[in-house]
């Protein structure tokens, strides 16, 4: 698909394809799939960290000189959504240490189907930073639609959201450009389509549940 210009595709280089196709081997182990998913993870969080605002600010450099150089504008803060989100923040706190964390737990409903929000925790001046929200899994994009308006509910401003994201499906990301068209999208895979069952295609299983241990096997979902 033509990405939209929030969304911000991983250039696709010969590593990150052979990335990919270790952990998307269904019989890849959990310490493969743990290290070679935090690679990717780090290039996602640098990606995401570069499209926050920055100022000018000139520093001496032991030689005596004047380096010209930025700093952030903003303050930021990270709110993965339970559970998968919090695979990338342990990689956010080697690449920002210190980083205000909140977190929002967000389920679908068994009888709705619907998104349901259990619980959040989110820094009291939330409204004032920019997020980096972390969602893995993009596929029909409810849930992160959901977790979206939770940051808008805070005060968050739509423009300040950067969605971080593993692999996205074509169809997530035109609901979210549709609905929530401001948030900005990071993500290192786009796949083919979601199958009758709303998983992605080609895949790579459950995320949460391949990064954590539950399953080792790529083939759940």
């Amino acid at each position: 698909m033509t990405t939209g210009h929030n969304v911000h595709l991983l250039p696709q280089t010969d590593q990150l394809r052979a990335i990919h196709t270790i952990i998307r081997d269904r019989h890849c182990s959990r310490q493969d799939f743990v290290f070679y998913s935090r690679r990717v993870i780090r290039l996602l969080l640098e990606a995401g960290l570069d499209l926050l605002p920055f100022a000018k600010k000139d520093v001496i450099t032991p030689v005596g000189a004047t380096y010209q150089g930025l700093e952030f504008a903003t303050k930021i803060c990270a709110v993965p959504v339970i559970r998968a989100g919090e695979a990338m923040e342990a990689e956010l706190r080697e690449v920002h240490p210190g980083i205000r964390i909140g977190k929002i737990l967000i389920q679908r409903d068994k009888q709705t189907k619907l998104p349901h929000l259990y619980y959040k925790h989110l820094p009291a001046d939330i409204a004032n930073r920019h997020v980096l929200l972390l969602e893995p899994m993009l596929a029909t994009a409810g849930s992160a639609i959901a977790a979206v308006d939770v940051l808008l509910d805070a005060g968050v401003q739509e423009d300040h959201i950067i969605l971080t994201n593993f692999i996205s499906s074509p169809e997530g990301l035109r609901r979210v450009a549709t609905e929530r068209p401001r948030v900005k999208i990071v993500t290192s895979a786009i796949e083919d389509r979601l199958n009758e069952h709303a998983f992605m295609i080609p895949g790579i299983g459950d995320f949460g549940d391949r990064f954590f241990g539950t399953t080792d096997s790529g083939a759940v979902t």
